[in-house]
């Protein structure tokens, strides 16, 4: 008989005991309270990005350069941007200071077999304000992990004196490029966030041809003359990885 009260009583003592723990760990209704989400964030972040102009046509006074060689080079850009959050969709407008380069080498005398070769290249670098605007989805968000899906369209404004075409191997004088002033593109990335840090990977592909007009000056029988018979159409392609802090 001590032996069942002793039980009844260290059962009792231990539900007892439990009981406070159990209110306090589950809210009234048994749901699991919800942690408040920003309906706005606004963040900053900084990057590099590997940049390649791609030639889709090449013409020196009537002469097609076929065999080109497109070659990325490393730049950098910064950005603060707004986050605005809809539950796991979001819409994420930048604003971008970009420093982007690339080359492209080439054969300056390949149509010619019988001519030695003659090593040609042309260097850009673009200093640009973007503005891209991004769709995105959080198909991965519990607590203070993330990883999220976003794409949309860019319009770059080129600041056009800090930019800087070096044109170099060509027989021609005086070169100089005008660059589109506006340009688009769209792009795709992913995001990782931990907590208010996060990571995001973006590809980047020009939608048109950001070479305008390129000139040069001849001098025939001391009289000079501006040409416009080189073209260099390019396209930008560009991977771009960054690292930021969102409030």
């Amino acid at each position: 008989m001590k032996k069942h009260s002793l039980s009844f009583i260290l059962v009792t003592g231990l539900l007892a005991a439990s009981l406070p723990l159990q209110t306090y760990a589950t809210p009234l209704g048994g749901k699991e309270p919800e942690e408040k989400e920003n309906r706005v964030n606004v963040g900053i972040k900084g990057g590099f990005n590997s940049s390649m102009y791609f030639a889709s046509h090449l013409e020196i006074e009537g002469e097609v350069m076929h065999s080109i060689e497109n070659w990325y080079k490393v730049g950098y850009w910064g950005a603060v941007f707004f986050r605005f959050n809809m539950k796991r969709h979001f819409i994420q407008p930048e604003l971008t200071f970009n420093v982007s380069k690339g080359a492209i080498l080439f054969d300056r005398n390949q149509n010619h077999l019988e001519t030695s070769k003659s090593q040609a290249s042309i260097n850009t670098t673009i200093r640009s304000f973007d503005l891209p605007i991004f769709y995105g989805y959080n198909f991965i968000k519990k607590g203070d992990y993330g990883m999220a899906f976003f794409a949309g369209p860019k319009l770059s404004y080129v600041w056009s004196q800090k930019t800087d075409t070096e044109f170099s191997g060509f027989i021609q004088n005086n070169i100089s490029e005008d660059l589109y002033p506006l340009q688009y593109s769209a792009v795709l990335g992913l995001g990782v966030n931990i907590s208010n840090i996060f990571f995001d990977f973006r590809y980047e592909i020009g939608l048109h041809n950001i070479s305008k007009s390129i000139t040069y000056t001849n001098k025939v029988n001391g009289v000079t003359t501006t040409q416009h018979n080189l073209t260099a159409d390019r396209h930008k392609n560009v991977l771009s990885f960054s690292v930021g802090v969102m409030f």
